[in-house]
């Protein structure tokens, strides 16, 4: 897999999208060659829930929930619920590493479609719980943030897992 964080032009659109591809490609990364078993493993006793499967599964669900419950308006029919608002990482140990992967893909396919049919200054459909709105822009930056923060995890785990690093 190529990644880059070198865009092919300097408007900020095609910055903006891929530094995006980019932390995406890059968490994908960090989950190459590794067995369903060890994408499972929680390594932190503090943390149960983090896992390379559950990190991924959690990446593939923020996209969804920002683009299409906030940006577009849609019924959030995302995995959490009230009583289990993490549950898109409980789950993810349940779920084939593949399958995660795949999912991760194609809702990123998806939005990519999005954000191109898309200018950056359009408003999103539902406001933020403090209710300020926000645009296309800024959930684009925020999921850039999230993604790289959380491949940061990824990293740490991947190396507890088998010792592999860099990428």
């Amino acid at each position: 897999m190529t990644r880059t964080d070198t865009p092919p032009a300097w408007d900020e659109r095609t910055q903006l999208t891929t530094f995006l591809g980019y932390v995406r490609a890059t968490a994908r990364a960090k989950c190459e060659g590794l067995s369903d078993e060890d994408a499972r493993k929680a390594h932190l006793p503090g943390s149960p829930l983090m896992t390379l499967s559950g990190l991924i599964n959690h990446l593939r669900w923020v996209e969804y929930f920002w683009f299409r419950v906030v940006f577009l308006g849609e019924e959030d029919e995302g995995p959490w619920t009230e009583e289990d608002p993490d549950r898109e990482m409980r789950i993810a140990v349940d779920i084939p590493l593949s399958r995660l992967l795949a999912e991760y893909a194609e809702e990123s396919a998806r939005h990519d479609e999005l954000v191109a049919a898309h200018d950056l200054d359009t408003k999103a459909q539902r406001k933020r719980q403090e209710g300020s709105p926000v645009d296309l822009r800024w959930i684009l930056l925020h999921l850039i943030e999230e993604t790289a923060r959380h491949n940061g995890h990824l990293d740490i785990l991947r190396e507890l897992t088998d010792g592999t690093t860099g990428s």
